[in-house]
C-alpha cells in the first residue's frame, strides 16, 4: 500500500467524515399479521401477537421471510458503496490461510484455504513428501453450505470419522473412511448432535445425540442427550446406549471421551451450559461398571491426562479461576483430590503434550503460557511472539514438537513450531496478506461500570486517527456463558479499521475473563450488570472522543444479540446503529426451543418464580419495545436453519420493532437462507453478509461514499 503523509490522511478522512444531507431511502415494510395469543405468568398476562412466526415449517412464515428479504435487499441494493465493500472484502480475503499442523499415524495433517474457497480443505503429507488433499468439503455440496464440523482419527491413524453439517444445522452426519486409501468404510451415521467422535481402538467410537424430536427438527425441544457406542460394521440402530438412556441419567448435554492410552472412558453429564457430573469406565475390563468421580454439577471438571490409574483433572471446584488436581482412578472422589498446579489470580486453560503440562492464563484477557513437568515443577514461561492470544499448546505424549498459533486484533494469525525440550520455537507459517499490522494499534483501557466495577476494553484503530468524536465505531460484546473474548485477527474488522473505523471489545461480566465469579456476576438476576457494562463502554468511547452517538454502532451475536437487543431498548439514544445477530430476544420463551432450556444457568426461566419472571420480562428485548420510540437504525441478521437460537426470536423482534419504531431510521431483518447459527457458513455468504452489514452501518452514519477513498483507489488500481 502506498504511503501518504499523516497530515494529508487526516485531511482526507476529516473531509469524508462530513455528513451530507440526502433523502433517506423510504422503506415500506411488509404487513405482519397479529394474532390474539396470550400467556399468563403468575397472574400477569403477556401478549404474543407474532407467535405464529415460531412455526418454521408453515407456508405463511416462508412467505413472510421472502417478503422481509425483498424489502431488506431492496434497501441494501441502494447503498452506493456496498459493491465497493464487497469487492474490497473479496480482495483482502483472498490470501492463503493455514491451520496449525497435527500428526496422525504416518501423516501430518493441516487445514488450508487457498483464499476464497467456501470451506477449508484438509491436506496431509508424509515426512518431506508432497502434500495431498485428504478431505475437500467444497465438494460436499454445490453451494458450499455443507461443511466439515469434526474429524477424529484412530490412535494408529488408520481410520478417521468425520462429521458434516448441512445448511448450518447442529444436526450432523458421520462418515468413516480408511485414511490410506480414503475409501469409505461406513456411510452414513445420522442425527448426531452436540458431539465429537472418540475412538475405542479401531473397532468403533463413542458419539452423542438426542432422539429426533416430534415436530420441527429445527425448533422442537431436545433435552435428553445420550452417549452411544457404534461398532464398525453394524447398523446404527444397534448402537449401544452407554449413558443417558434412563430417567435417572437424563441430562441435556452428555459427552464421552477416551484417554490417550485408551484405558478409560470419561463421561461428562450436564443439565445446563455450566457445571457437570463426571464418571469413568475402565475399558480394559469388559465387566467394569461406571465409577463416579463427581455426582453434582457444582463445578466444571474434566480429566486431561492419566498415567496408569493416576488422573489429572482441571476443575473450578473450590477454585473459581481453575486449578489442576491429581487423584487415583480407584477412588477418584473430590475428598481424595490433591492440588497439582494450584489456583492463581488468573484464569487457567490447560493442555498436555510431549510429556509436559501447559497452562495458559488470561491476564486481563491476554495470554500467558507456563510449562510444567509431571512432578508439577515449573520448567519455563513461554515467551510469546507478542501481546495477544496464543492457542494450541498441546499434543500427543510422544510428540517432541508441536505447533501453536498467535494472533491479536491487528496481527493476522501465524503458526509456530515449538520444541518441548528446549522451549525454543520458530515461525512455521505467516500469512501473505494485503494488510500492514504496523499501521494499526490496540490499546487496552479500563473503565468504571454503573456500580463502579472495573471493566477492561481493547480499542483498535489505524494509527493517526483524530479523536474528534467522528470516527465510525463498532462496539462488540458478548458477556455470557463463561466465554472469554480474547484478541484475535478478523479480516472483516481489518476492512472496518482500514476505512478509519474504530473497533472496541469490552470484557463484560458474564464472560470468563476473570473466572467463575466474573461469570456469575452476569447471570440470572444479575444479568443487568452485563448491559450496564456495555452501556458504560459506549459512554467511555463517547466521553473520550473516540466517537459520538451519531457514529456508534453496537454489535453482538447469539447471547451477544441479546446484549444488543437489551441495550438498544434500554438506551435507544446512545447509538446510531444496532446490529443484533442470531440473538436470544424472547426471554420468556427461549427455553422452549431446541436445547434452549440448558441456558437457564445463565438466564433463569419465566416459570422459575414470580421474581425471575418479572426480572426477565424487565429486560427481554422483545417485551421492551415501546410504542412511539425512536430506535437506532437496526439490521437484524439470522439464518432460516438456525436450530440453536431459532430465527423466531429475530422474526418476532423485527415485527414488533417495525410496528412501533418512529422516525426515519430503518428497521430491517436480513435472513440468510440455508444457513444456521454461523459455524460453517461459506466464505461467499460471509463476504456478502459483511458487505451488507458494514454498508448499512456506514450509510446510516451519514456516509455517501466510503470514508477512506485512498485505500479504495489503491485497491482498484
Amino acid at each position: 500500500m502506498r504511503k501518504i503523509g499523516v497530515f494529508l490522511l487526516v485531511l482526507i478522512f476529516a473531509a469524508c467524515n462530513i455528513k451530507k444531507e440526502r433523502n433517506p431511502i423510504i422503506v415500506n415494510y411488509p404487513n405482519t399479521k397479529k394474532v390474539d395469543t396470550v400467556d399468563t405468568y403468575f397472574g400477569t398476562e403477556v401478549k404474543d401477537p407474532y407467535r405464529w412466526l415460531e412455526d418454521d415449517r408453515s407456508t405463511e412464515t416462508e412467505a413472510w421471510v421472502k417478503a422481509q428479504n425483498k424489502t431488506t435487499f431492496g434497501y441494501l441494493d441502494r447503498i452506493p458503496f456496498r459493491d465497493d465493500l464487497k469487492n474490497r472484502l473479496e480482495k483482502l480475503w483472498n490470501y492463503e490461510k493455514l491451520g496449525s499442523p497435527f500428526k496422525e499415524g504416518d501423516y501430518t495433517y493441516f487445514y488450508k484455504n487457498d483464499g476464497l474457497q467456501n470451506q477449508y480443505v484438509v491436506y496431509r503429507k508424509k515426512d518431506e513428501g508432497e502434500e495431498e488433499v485428504f478431505l475437500d468439503p467444497n465438494t460436499f455440496s454445490e453451494d458450499g453450505t455443507t461443511s466439515l464440523m469434526g474429524l477424529s482419527f484412530t490412535k494408529d491413524g488408520s481410520k478417521a470419522a468425520y462429521l458434516i453439517s448441512e445448511g448450518g444445522s447442529d444436526w450432523r452426519k458421520g462418515i468413516v473412511i480408511h485414511t490410506q486409501t480414503k475409501e469409505i468404510v461406513e456411510d452414513t451415521l445420522v442425527d448426531i448432535k452436540f458431539s465429537s467422535i472418540s475412538w475405542k481402538g479401531n473397532d468403533g467410537f463413542f458419539y452423542s445425540s438426542y432422539d429426533k424430536p416430534k415436530g420441527s427438527e429445527l425448533s422442537a425441544k431436545t433435552d435428553q442427550h445420550k452417549l452411544y457406542y457404534h461398532k464398525l460394521g453394524t447398523p446404527q440402530i444397534e448402537d449401544q446406549v452407554v449413558f443417558g438412556g434412563t430417567s435417572k441419567q437424563k441430562h441435556r448435554y452428555v459427552g464421552g471421551y477416551v484417554s490417550e492410552d485408551e484405558r478409560y472412558l470419561f463421561i461428562s453429564a450436564s443439565t445446563s451450559t455450566s457445571g457437570n457430573k463426571l464418571y469413568l469406565k475402565d475399558l480394559m475390563d469388559p465387566a467394569a461398571k461406571l465409577v463416579t468421580v463427581l455426582d453434582d454439577t457444582e463445578s466444571d471438571t474434566s480429566v486431561i491426562e492419566n498415567v496408569g490409574t493416576k488422573l489429572y483433572l482441571v476443575t473450578n471446584r473450590n477454585a473459581p479461576n481453575k486449578k489442576i488436581v491429581v487423584t487415583d482412578a480407584t477412588n477418584p472422589v473430590p475428598e481424595n483430590w490433591k492440588d497439582f498446579i494450584p489456583e492463581t489470580e488468573n484464569v487457567l486453560t490447560a493442555g498436555t503434550g510431549g510429556g509436559y503440562f501447559f497452562t495458559e492464563y488470561m491476564v486481563d484477557a491476554i495470554s500467558k503460557v507456563l510449562q510444567y513437568d509431571y512432578e508439577g515443577t515449573l520448567i519455563r514461561e513461554v515467551e510469546l511472539p507478542g501481546v495477544g492470544s496464543a492457542g494450541g499448546f498441546g499434543g500427543k505424549k510422544e510428540d517432541r514438537e508441536f505447533y501453536f498459533s498467535f494472533t491479536n486484533y491487528n496481527t493476522p494469525g501465524s503458526s509456530y513450531k515449538y520444541n518441548v525440550k528446549t522451549g525454543k520455537y520458530s515461525q512455521y507459517w505467516k500469512p501473505e496478506i494485503d494488510f500492514d499490522p504496523s499501521d494499526y494499534e490496540s490499546k487496552q483501557v479500563f473503565y468504571a461500570s454503573k456500580d463502579g466495577t472495573r471493566v477492561p476494553m481493547i480499542i483498535t484503530y489505524k494509527k493517526g486517527i483524530e479523536r474528534n468524536g467522528k470516527n465510525p465505531t463498532i462496539l462488540y460484546g458478548y458477556g455470557g456463558f463463561n466465554i472469554s473474548l480474547t484478541p484475535y485477527f478478523s479480516i472483516v474488522n481489518a476492512i472496518w479499521m482500514e476505512q478509519g473505523g474504530v473497533y472496541a471489545v469490552p470484557n463484560l461480566r458474564g464472560g470468563g475473563e476473570y473466572g467463575k465469579k466474573w461469570h456469575i456476576a452476569g447471570t440470572k438476576m444479575k444479568k443487568q450488570n452485563v448491559f450496564d457494562d456495555f452501556i458504560a463502554a459506549a459512554e467511555y468511547l463517547i466521553d473520550n472522543n473516540y466517537t459520538s452517538k451519531e457514529y456508534l454502532a453496537i454489535r453482538g451475536g447469539s447471547n451477544g444479540g441479546l446484549l444488543v437487543g437489551a441495550t438498544m431498548t434500554q438506551r435507544p439514544d446512545l447509538m446510531q446503529v444496532a446490529l443484533p445477530a442470531v440473538g436470544v430476544l424472547d426471554m420468556l420463551r427461549y427455553h422452549t426451543f431446541t436445547a434452549g432450556a440448558g441456558w437457564a444457568y445463565d438466564y433463569g426461566t419465566a416459570e422459575e418464580s414470580k421474581e425471575m419472571f418479572a426480572y426477565l420480562k424487565g429486560y427481554s428485548p422483545l417485551h421492551n419495545i415501546k410504542e412511539g420510540t425512536k430506535y437506532p437504525a437496526t439490521l437484524i441478521t439470522t439464518g432460516d436453519h438456525d436450530d440453536r437460537v431459532v430465527p423466531a426470536h429475530s422474526f418476532k423482534f423485527s415485527a414488533e420493532l417495525q410496528e412501533k419504531q418512529i422516525g426515519k431510521n430503518p428497521t430491517l431483518i436480513r435472513i440468510e437462507t440455508n444457513a444456521g447459527h454461523g459455524a460453517g457458513t461459506p466464505v461467499s455468504k460471509t463476504i456478502e453478509q459483511y458487505a451488507d452489514i458494514f454498508g448499512f452501518t456506514l450509510y446510516n452514519m451519514g456516509f455517501e461514499e466510503l470514508p477512506n477513498q485512498t485505500v479504495l483507489k489503491e485497491f482498484k488500481d
